[in-house]
């Protein structure tokens, strides 16, 4: 089952692009938020649970910038020339570690500002997190970007090589070899050639779906302390990350070493979910 991205622009008015990219970033991050509300809401009724709604905008919008700031921090070259590029959205270019990393930072700020209990609340925000990243992802696949190298396999994704011509982008894909292993594809009177890649937002956007699933019906049931579910989604994010970065062909490198930066990413956030939760339960059964 080959499938193929329709590219990055839903419909034009008066000339002006209206891209999907921004239209599935408002809708991950509105679901995420009310997810997290409903999930705070059942688990903590005893508490201010509409003071989400209150600081969420804040939330949103520092995420969405602390991602942005730590994905021009990873191609400092490039911004450096094109400044007027950095606040430039609407197309991609965010960073899912700078995003919750200043998300984080700033919501144990307002809890406590709001004397909400901060791991309650991040446990809630931590589902949140997962369904907006599973819908976020999308975004990957009409911007056809953050993609994986080349595959015949049952869910491969067909992206037509003019489109990296036509943005510029055709370094990236021979660079890596993928243009030499370019498909051509009849389709009635017209012809065109295809890359032919892994659909790693595919795998990643299941991977969070899944992980929120047994988030809510499992692991939430057998809760031993207050911020055991993010430790939770960290270990399990970490695992996938690492998994689905080793498929990808536009990974940051540190040097010439060959090893990925989003998996050493990975990697620590699993071993930091690992022994805050070997940590804590020790501590509760002293």
């Amino acid at each position: 089952m080959v499938f193929q991205s329709p590219g990055d622009i839903l419909f034009r008015v008066f000339d002006f692009p209206v891209y999907y990219y921004g239209l599935i970033l408002a809708a991950s991050c509105l679901v995420g938020v009310y997810t997290a509300f409903l999930f705070f809401k059942k688990y903590n009724p005893d508490k201010d649970y509409n003071a989400i709604w209150d600081f969420s905008a804040y939330i949103i919008i520092a995420g969405i910038l602390g991602a942005r700031l730590y994905y021009c921090l990873l191609n400092p070259v490039y911004y450096f020339y094109h400044p007027g590029e950095i606040l430039f959205i609407r197309q991609g270019g965010l960073s899912i570690h700078g995003g919750v990393t200043v998300g984080i930072l700033l919501l144990i700020i307002l809890a406590k500002k709001h004397k909400l209990p901060v791991w309650n609340l991040l446990d809630a925000f931590v589902c949140g997190t997962a369904i907006a990243q599973a819908i976020g992802r999308w975004g990957n696949f009409f911007n056809r970007e953050a993609f994986g190298s080349y595959t015949n396999s049952l869910f491969a994704m067909q992206i037509p090589t003019n489109f990296f011509i036509e943005h510029g982008r055709i370094d990236e894909i021979v660079s890596n070899g993928l243009y030499d292993k370019a498909t051509y594809v009849v389709s009635g009177n017209e012809a065109a050639t295809f890359i032919q890649v892994h659909p790693t937002f595919l795998y990643e956007s299941m991977w969070n779906l899944v992980l929120l699933l047994l988030i809510i019906f499992f692991f939430t049931k057998r809760k031993k302390f207050d911020g055991e579910l993010i430790a939770i989604y960290c270990i399990g994010y970490g695992i996938g990350r690492f998994l689905i970065e080793g498929l990808r062909t536009d990974s940051l490198m540190i040097g010439s070493t060959g090893i990925r930066v989003s998996q050493i990413l990975a990697l620590i956030l699993a071993v930091l979910g690992t022994a805050f939760i070997l940590y804590k339960r020790k501590k509760i059964t002293k």
